[in-house]
This record gives structure tokens, sequence and C-alpha cells, in this order.
């Protein structure tokens, strides 16, 4: 066993060691290619580093992606330094509202979470989930697109019995929502992503599995029980070898649908959280290595991703796995003809929640566009079409399925309940949408998902930009605005 005191000797850039989970590991080759930059992993040279690899790393990051002949064996806990945290107050502050944050049972919709894990997440984590592109137009667009929707309720129906099961890519699911791909849930929970398995399999719901997931893809799909459904979504890895490995393991492990996320051949500025992640005291460190660290989380975790994917890629994909494929992320009726011509089994109208490009539009708008289209070419049916981006409501999902949508993608939302009140506050999220759907169907006269359809919407200000919309309370008080770089205090002259 390797003392605290012969690891710490190595803590420079010729030679350095880190110590995670009890375990000492020589990164010095590895510097220069961490996505992250030299800096952050210089700042645990020679120390444990085990609470800052934790949130953003799987943890099998290190068995996969770093050769055997630099695992240096088990270090004894008792000898390591770790680094020696300064009084914060901010952190100090963020534990008191901790501990006054409201009851779970305060919470009667989904921005209500969002309201409470602005205020007990630490501010990195928040940057990371909340943060848009650029202005984040296109991020409220997403959720204020909806209320240019109104609705055309039928009257004098029996209501009694309603039905919201439904069907999307062949399982069966109590409810039209899945647990879309959201990267990093160890940033909102220590247990990260398997507390929405749990959730997901309490409600029959479907949860993708994301490629940027805190807790490893096999942990995930272990965290899932008897028949339940998960699907993978997708980044194409540079390296094509090492995609056709993640999807035949999927496959393997009883994955059932294949999400290829095709709006990120580059990752978007995400302004909120490029002003957030590297502010870490001690992460500046001077390497040397003109890495730019100033562009947050997002592009620290995901440079690994092909810009060269395209069309042609799809007949690849085809031929390596039996998965249905569904291309996520597509924001033109165009490409959505593409799909069906090139034969994949569904399509994600997404613009990712935001987060890539700003005034791309809302996946409820293209979806409009969409289907009367496909209708006219005598295409429906031939391809499953799915939404997300911006549902904080059940009629939210019921608007889209009655424009033609199988099911629809919630992220943001469960990443903040679970972040405010873990396994139970996604449980009662969720128990709200059922509640919210029970209702909205009960209201708009119709008893089975079957039943929704297009003349029970009016569309009309839909497309129209210049329409103004009911001003929206709760998003406008829950929506964290962008700042502008801020002044020094001025120094005491004491």
């Amino acid at each position: 066993m390797l003392s605290g005191a012969e690891v710490a000797k190595h803590n420079s850039k010729e030679s350095c060691w880190v110590v995670i989970h009890g375990h000492a590991y020589d990164v010095t080759e590895f510097l220069p290619e961490h996505p992250g930059g030299m800096g952050i992993i210089l700042k645990y040279a020679g120390k444990d580093a085990t609470e800052e690899f934790d949130p953003i790393h799987p943890p099998d990051t290190l068995d996969k992606y770093l050769d055997k002949s630099k695992h240096l064996g088990p270090v004894d806990p008792n000898t390591v330094e770790k680094i020696k945290k300064e009084d914060d107050p901010e952190e100090a502050e963020r534990q008191k509202r901790i501990q006054n944050k409201p009851p779970l049972s305060q919470c009667y919709n989904l921005m209500d979470f969002e309201a409470v894990a602005k205020d007990v997440m630490k501010r990195g984590a928040w940057g990371y989930y909340s943060s848009g592109a650029d202005d984040e137009i296109t991020l409220r667009e997403n959720h204020e697109a909806f209320h240019r929707i109104w609705f055309k309720p039928r009257v004098l129906v029996d209501v009694k019995k309603v039905d919201f099961s439904t069907t999307m890519l062949g399982t069966k699911v109590d409810i039209p929502f899945y647990v879309t791909a959201t990267a990093l849930g160890k940033l909102g929970h220590p247990e990260g992503e398997v507390l929405l398995t749990k959730a997901a399999k309490k409600h029959n719901v479907v949860q993708m599995i994301p490629t940027l997931a805190s807790c490893s893809f096999d942990e995930i799909v272990d965290a899932a029980e008897g028949a339940q459904v998960q699907w993978l979504q997708l980044y194409v890895n540079s390296d094509r070898a090492i995609t056709e490995r993640i999807v035949r393991h999927a496959e393997e492990r009883g994955c059932k649908g294949l999400f290829i996320t095709v709006d990120a051949p580059q990752l978007g500025r995400r302004e909120k959280d490029m002003r957030t992640k590297f502010t870490d005291q001690g992460s500046n460190v001077q390497t040397g290595h003109q890495t730019d660290n100033s562009q947050g989380a997002a592009r620290a975790i995901s440079s690994f991703i092909d810009p060269s994917l395209s069309w042609k890629d799809i007949p690849w994909f085809q031929s390596i796995t039996k998965m249905p494929i569904v291309l996520k992320g597509v924001q033109r009726v165009e490409d959505v003809l593409k799909a069906i011509e090139y034969g994949v089994q569904g399509v994600v109208l997404s613009n990712h929640g935001g987060r890539q490009l700003d005034f791309s539009r809302s996946g409820i708008e293209v979806l409009s566009e969409t289907v009367p289209v496909l209708r006219e070419l005598g295409l429906e049916g031939r391809i499953e079409i799915f939404v997300d981006g911006g549902v904080r409501r059940a009629t939210d999902i019921i608007k889209a399925l009655c424009l033609g949508a199988k099911g629809v993608g919630i992220g943001r939302p469960f990443l903040y309940a679970m972040s405010a009140y873990g396994l139970d506050g996604v449980d009662r999220a969720m128990q709200l949408l059922r509640d919210e759907m029970e209702m909205a169907m009960r209201l708009i006269g119709c008893t089975s998902v079957d039943q929704f359809n297009s003349s029970l919407v009016d569309t009309r200000n839909l497309s129209s930009h210049v329409t103004g919309v009911p001003r929206d309370y709760l998003g406008h008080k829950v929506y964290d605005p962008l700042v502008t770089p801020a002044f020094k205090p001025p120094k005491s002259k004491l």
C-alpha cells in the first residue's frame, strides 16, 4: 500500500499522481489531453481528488480510459493530503438555505422545483443545468411557445374514466412522457441518474440514458428493475470504434432505442455555465498549456464529439444495431422527410433545450408544421415523432400529442426536483404531471390518448412571433437572468 507521503512527491506537471477513492493514479501523460485542461488536475496533484472527480466522471472512467500501467494501487487513506477548504461565506449561506427550504408538500408544479433548486444548488451546478445558448432567447421560447396554443374542449363527454397510457417505440408506458437525457446528474445529487431510473420505474415511463451521465452506463442499467425499458442517447465519438462498442454494449444490456444526437456538431456558448464553472480557487494553475478553460462544464466534457457526423453515417448505424434508431435534435420539416427516406424509426423535434443555436425554433412549432406535410404526402405513421424542450405542464404534453407527437421528453424539471429533494422530489414531480394529466383530459373531453387530435387546439398564433402571449409569471420568476461582468469592490483604506 502506497503512503500519502509518496503520492505527495508527485505534484507537478512532470510527474502528476492523484488519489481517487483510495487508489493512486499516474495521470502525467493524460494532462495535455484532459478536456477540462491541466489546471484542475494540477490543483489536486499529489492529493485526494475524489470530491472533484465524482460529480463529473462516471466511476468506470479510469478503468476505461487510463492504461492499467498507470493504476498505481491502494493508498493509506489516513496519510493522503486533501485540499484545505477555506471558509466560504457563499457556501455557508447555501447550507442555511438548504436547512430552510420549503417542505416538499409546497411544490405544486414543476416550476416550484426550479425555484427551490436555484437557491439550494451549488452555483457552478446551477450554472450548468440552467444555462442556454447566447442570449437564452430559445431557452425561454421553448416554454413560451406552448402559451400560444389554445384548447377547443369538447363538452358533455363521459370522462369518469380516463386512460393516458400509450406506446413509444413499442413500449407501453403509463403516461406519454419520457425522462430525456441530461448530463452530469451528480452535480445535483450524489446518487445521480440512478434516482431518475428508480422514479421512472415507479411511474412506468422510459428513461433515456445520457452519454455524459455522472453514473456509468452499467450502473444506470443495473438500477433498472424487471422489464423496465431504457433508451440510449448517443453523442457520436470521433473514434467510430468507441461508438460501435458503446452501441453494441447498450443493445446487449437491453436498451430498446438508440437516440443519436444530431444537433451538436459543436457545443453552444452557454454563458451562465462559462461564468461559474472554472472560478474555483486554485484551478487557474499556470501550466504553459494553451487550454481554454473559459467555456464551462459543457465544453470540458464534450471534446470527443464528432463534427463530421452526417447523413452518410446512418446506414453504418443501421448495420451495427437492431435497436430502433431515432434522430434527436431535428429542427425542420425537410430533415424529418429525409429521416423517413433513410429509414430511421423516429425523430425528436428539439433544439437541445435552447443550449445550442439561439433563435432556433421550438420543437412544438416545428411539430405543428411537420405533421400536416406528412399527412399531405401520405407519410403519417411512417415515423414516430417526439418533442422536447419547455414542457412544464400536462397541458403542454396534451398540446404536443394533439399536434401529432407520440410523446414528449422532459429533462431539466426532473433534475431540479432531484437536486432539491432527491428521489422524493422526482417522484412528486411525476405524480404532479399524472394528476394534471387526469384533470386536463377530463376538461378537454378525452378519455384516452388516441382521441387527441388537431381539432382540439387552436394554433393560429403559434408561428406568429409578433403576437404577444399571456405573461408567464411563474416562468419569469424562476428564470435566472444572464449577468454582465462585475466590478471588483473598492479596497478598504484601513
